[in-house]
């Protein structure tokens, strides 16, 4: 499976994804990846009707996800992969998906979670699962849209003194 985009985003796939991702990554489908949404149908459709023209989405769980990566008969297919959380993009480069860099685009606050950006808020587990795929050397980027400067996210989180620079490789 040639993943083009892996993004992590609280809203999972809205006009931003379905219009300039989708179309600026050059790719065949959208695979929402998220437990919650594959076993709630009323979401599951409403997240594949948000799909753009010419663009099929599917909506699975993570292990299905990871069953589908590993088969050779979906090794042509152009996706973006599109997860909630930065704990569920670990699962999935866990088990197996390949990809060189991860996009983050918005992580809703709560009361876990503190504001970095406008967008983006963390919690200790969202820390955690991101160092975990920064010590595999997968870039961590967050843009809006494809046409957004690349900001490190890594850096971000360094500058605000939620992790130190260097990550222990143990």
């Amino acid at each position: 499976m040639d993943v083009k985009l892996l993004r992590i985003d609280s809203r999972l796939l809205h006009g931003q994804v379905a219009t300039d991702w989708a179309k600026n990554t050059a790719i065949e489908r959208i695979l929402v990846v998220c437990d919650q949404a594959a076993g709630d149908n009323i979401r599951k459709t409403l997240l594949m009707q948000a799909a753009p023209p010419g663009i099929k989405v599917h909506v699975l769980t993570v292990s299905k996800m990871l069953r589908l990566c590993r088969d050779e008969r979906f090794d042509h297919y152009k996706v973006l992969v599109l997860v909630e959380t930065p704990l569920d993009a670990m699962r999935l480069i866990a088990g197996g998906l390949n990809t060189t860099s991860v996009n983050l685009g918005s992580l809703s606050f709560d009361a876990t979670r503190k504001m970095i950006t406008e967008t983006i808020a963390v919690n200790e587990q969202d820390i955690l699962a991101l160092a975990w795929i920064r010590r595999r050397g997968i870039e961590l980027d967050h843009r809006k849209v494809s046409s957004d400067p690349k900001r490190d996210l890594w850096k971000l989180l360094c500058d605000k003194g939620l992790v130190k620079d260097e990550l222990d490789h143990s």
